[in-house]
């Protein structure tokens, strides 16, 4: 039987006492990260997160020894690839996701590296007076040409396709240019929490989508709610005063004189009455009247149109009270 180093045995202990102790463990790929820049990551993430570099083999050791306690944890060996580390942290995969993004930087290409998206030379000026450059674009499949004294690129032009590798000579064109068009950063292959297992596209979502998403679940949710009368916390206010303008419509049509009712009525019948002595001859009309009739035809119907506009703007105001709440509860996930 092959000797095992202590050292090796220690590090899988290690390894799996911090898996015990966090909530959430994700796998991470540093690879092509200068020592600089991870060592700045690391400090930007102390008390949020903790990130374990080892080897291949002795992570997977560490995860199945962890498998019985944390159910399907095994199942983030199959995401080690690169220069694989583990990321260990309480807080939401998808908070988590959205920091290790937001702390990639633009760096510039080096030969032989894989672009991930198209690296674009755009179209314009490129500050280089006429000479060797302009072939140099012109090998790598800029359309330069000289303008005015200058080097200048007549349109967008695609260099490099995502999945292709970077070459020597367009990694020195693009330095030249101050194109930077890699990312640097640490990629989160994976996470598990909780039995389950989160893969990158899952967890990159569009977040102003999502929220979008949601508010417009919430708006459609408290419609129904409202329509149904089905009383809840959000909507029990607007059923309410829903009810009450009905309820209020009912006794004006009636003509139910109540305290609410009364000015209202009195108000239309004397807008009714305005409107039929507007249809009668000026002879017909007896001097008050008459005064009536050339002051304020309309202010009776504006007055009860203003009502109806204020209870409308109250149910309004009430719904986007509800949304803004929703929204910031989805917000809470990300930030």
């Amino acid at each position: 039987m092959a000797h095992v180093a202590e050292w090796k045995k220690d590090e899988v202990k290690e390894i799996a006492n911090l898996i015990d102790s966090y909530e959430v463990i994700g796998v991470v790929d540093l690879l092509n990260i200068p020592a600089r820049q991870l060592q700045e990551m690391r400090k930007s993430l102390t008390g949020d997160a903790l990130i374990r570099l080892s080897k291949i083999n002795l992570i997977n050791l560490a995860l199945e020894d962890c498998n019985k306690n944390k159910e399907n944890l095994i199942n983030l060996s199959e995401h080690l690839s690169g220069q694989p580390a583990l990321i260990f942290t309480n807080m939401n995969p998808f908070r988590l996701f959205k920091i290790l993004e937001d702390n990639k930087t633009n760096a510039p290409a080096k030969a032989g590296s894989v672009a991930k998206d198209d690296i674009v030379v755009p179209k314009g000026d490129t500050g280089f007076e006429p000479g060797p450059f302009l072939g140099e674009l012109q090998q790598i499949g800029a359309n330069a040409k000289i303008d005015q004294g200058k080097i200048v690129v007549d349109k967008d032009a695609v260099v490099v396709e995502a999945g292709e590798v970077v070459s020597q000579q367009v990694a020195s064109v693009l330095t030249r240019l101050e194109i930077k068009p890699m990312e640097v950063g640490i990629d989160l292959h994976a996470v598990y929490e909780d039995g389950a297992v989160y893969t990158s596209d899952v967890l990159a979502i569009d977040e102003e989508e999502t929220i979008a998403k949601v508010q417009d679940a919430f708006n459609k949710a408290f419609n129904i709610s409202v329509f149904a009368n089905i009383p809840t916390k959000d909507t029990i206010a607007t059923i309410i005063q829903t009810a009450h303008s009905k309820a209020s419509n009912v006794a004006v049509e009636a003509g139910i004189v109540n305290s609410k009712t009364t000015d209202i009525i009195l108000s239309l019948a004397n807008a009714k009455m305005l409107a039929l002595a507007g249809a009668l001859s000026a002879d017909a009309l007896d001097s008050e009247l008459s005064e009536k009739l050339s002051n304020a035809a309309s202010a009776a119907p504006v007055a009860v149109a203003n009502d109806a506009e204020e209870e409308v703007e109250e149910e309004v105001e009430e719904e986007e009270d509800s949304e803004e709440e929703a929204a910031a509860g989805l917000g809470a996930l990300f930030g």
